[in-house]
């Protein structure tokens, strides 16, 4: 990292639980994991954590998002494109992937609020004219280079994200206190550095993963009798 920090705060503002882009409301396929009896209490969670969001997180979601970082940096929106559509083809289940595009829009037209730089706009028309999509990867990518935000750090946020929001989760489903997410939380982001840097050393054409329990959570929910996030 540089000496100048000033897309610190830019990174804790939109990182933050009150940046408006209703990830809430989606445990995108844990809901339906809790139900499965995948997690019942803290230490359950730590193993979700561990064993699929991790892996997820290292061999796909992170290199994806460095690949679209590098398209933005180089102003290539048709690589934005192009990798938007890949995302989609990756995203199995209809939920998670609907729930994707529905956090990248919200987090795009927040970013706009608050930032003029050109390729929001760009990439804005992008998808008002159908070549890119709006994934959530793909915007958050889009974000970081409107800061500056340095690769590692952009990573490290989003890996960090991503471990939160199923902890935020985890205090609605499970009996499981805020104390106890908290240390679940803190296990797995002591692995993020680990994970951020194996990442980093992924190329495109090795980017993937295979976790078939959460599609299988994630589609099970759409048919749930009740449900208490979207997806």
């Amino acid at each position: 990292m540089t000496g100048d920090l000033g897309w610190v705060p830019f990174l804790l503002q939109t990182a933050d639980a009150l940046f408006p882009t209703g990830a809430y409301a989606h445990s995108l396929g844990f809901e339906e994991a809790v139900r499965l009896g995948m997690v019942t209490d803290e230490r359950s969670l730590g193993q979700f954590l561990g064993l699929h969001i991790m892996p997820a997180l290292q061999d796909q979601e992170l290199p994806y998002l460095r690949f679209a970082l590098t398209a933005a940096t180089a102003g290539d929106l048709e690589k934005l494109a192009m990798l938007d559509h890949r995302i989609s083809a990756w995203k199995v289940a209809r939920e998670v992937r609907e729930a994707s595009l529905q956090i990248g829009g919200r987090r795009l037209r927040a970013l706009q609020a608050i930032s003029t730089h050109p390729l929001l706009e760009a990439y804005a028309v992008g998808i008002e004219q159908g070549a890119a999509l709006g994934h959530h990867l793909t915007v958050s990518a889009v974000q970081a280079h409107v800061e500056e935000v340095p690769e590692a750090a952009t990573l490290a946020a989003y890996g960090y994200q991503s471990c939160a929001a199923i902890c935020a989760a985890a205090l609605k489903l499970i009996r499981i206190g805020q104390d106890g997410c908290q240390r679940a939380l803190r296990t797995a982001t002591l692995q993020l550095s680990r994970v951020v840097e194996r990442s980093r050393s992924v190329t495109e054409p090795d980017a993937g993963t295979f976790s078939p329990l959460l599609d299988i959570a994630s589609m099970r929910h759409e048919r749930a009798h009740e449900r208490l996030f979207i997806s």
